[in-house]
């Protein structure tokens, strides 16, 4: 990966160690899958709630992650760093979002957010290009987690 990151300097700073998913972005390969890995903790921590305050904490995750995402890569000095996956984080919470328990559930989610999020079909490429700054680290991986969990709730609806 082109601007390695240290581990001194992702552990050694909160903004960092948050952006990179708790150090998950240092994976030497796939940082975004090990860090989408990290979403499915958070995900079993949240399915219980009612759907308007998994909602919500998804929500807040988005706006801290905007800043986040910002600050981090302005330190970093480089936009949208590969190793920050905060958003992938983000984007799998919103894949799961009114998700079925279940491992399958959890692994066909998993699965179609990568897809979605490497293959990045229109609009996702183009704001992946088109807008910078947190918001644009961001808004690539929740509008893949939309696609994924449009097609996760039709797989729901049809095929369950």
């Amino acid at each position: 990966m082109k601007n390695r990151v240290s581990i001194q300097t992702v552990f050694g700073h909160p903004i960092h160690f948050l952006a990179f998913g708790f150090g998950s972005g240092l994976a030497p390969v796939a940082p975004g899958t090990f860090g989408t890995l990290v979403g499915i903790p958070f995900f079993l921590l949240m399915v219980s709630l009612p759907l308007w305050l998994y909602i919500f904490f998804v929500l807040v995750f988005f706006l801290f992650g905007v800043w986040l995402c910002d600050r981090s890569s302005k330190l970093l000095g480089v936009h949208d760093h590969g190793g920050i996956v905060w958003d992938e984080i983000v984007g799998y919470l919103v894949t799961m979002m009114a998700a079925p328990k279940g491992w399958e559930w959890i692994t066909i989610g998993f699965v179609l957010f990568r897809v979605f999020d490497i293959f990045k079909p229109w609009p996702i490429g183009y704001l992946d290009r088109h807008v910078s700054g947190g918001l644009g680290i961001m808004i690539d991986d929740i509008l893949a987690g939309i696609y994924a969990m449009l097609i996760l709730q039709l797989w729901v609806h049809f095929f369950v």
